[in-house]
């Protein structure tokens, strides 16, 4: 599915999803103290990649990791300039992240890859690979199941991975994965979550 298609399927729902998701406390206890303790640990600038509306990337800013949102949609954009103005926020996309190789620390994808054809995948994991300097950081939140199948997501058209699929095509794109999660919570899909470095 195109990032135009995707970007403007959010788009339609913006309201919507920032009423749903739009709170850092919409996101599950154990998923923030994971994510903030990969976030400490990256030395150097972090991008959240499909910040949506900010909530993350103003989590992880107040817990002081030097830390920037884009995303393709302008809704959330202009709603998380506007509720969160100490922390930047810019219109961009996950295959053309428009930084200086090398130029990053650590890189957070949470949930924001899932719309991604599978066979196009290797594209935004290749552009975090060229972006990141060796050692950075990178976590991905994704939705995790026995197998590589399209679902009806409520925005537009999703798929579940399977966690070691995944994780091998975070390391074939010049990665080595460090962690893996994956668990069901009650009355939501079941979730992974891929910690990993960029290889020197």
């Amino acid at each position: 599915m195109s990032v135009a298609r995707v970007r403007d399927a959010y788009a339609a729902r913006a309201a919507e999803y920032i009423d749903r998701f739009g709170a850092i406390e919409a996101a599950a206890e154990q998923d923030r103290e994971r994510v903030l303790g990969w976030a400490r640990g990256v030395d150097g600038r972090v991008i959240d990649v499909g910040c949506g509306p900010g909530q993350w990337t103003h989590y992880l800013s107040e817990h002081g990791v030097d830390i920037e949102g884009i995303d393709p949609v302008p809704e959330f954009v202009d709603r998380a300039r506007r509720r969160f103005p100490g922390v930047t926020f810019s219109l961009g996309r996950a295959d053309r992240l428009g930084v200086e190789d090398a130029g990053l620390g650590g890189i957070l994808s949470w949930f924001s890859m899932i719309h991604v054809d599978p066979d196009r995948i290797d594209v935004p994991l290749t552009e975090f690979a060229r972006c990141l300097r060796a050692g950075g950081g990178l976590a991905i939140g994704f939705c995790e199941g026995p197998e590589l199948v399209p679902f009806d997501h409520a925005v537009t058209t999703a798929y579940f991975w399977p966690l070691e699929l995944l994780a091998g095509r975070v390391e074939r794109a010049g990665f080595l994965v460090t962690g893996t999660h994956a668990r069901t919570d009650p009355g939501v899909r079941r979730q992974g979550l891929i910690i990993a470095r960029r290889r020197g």
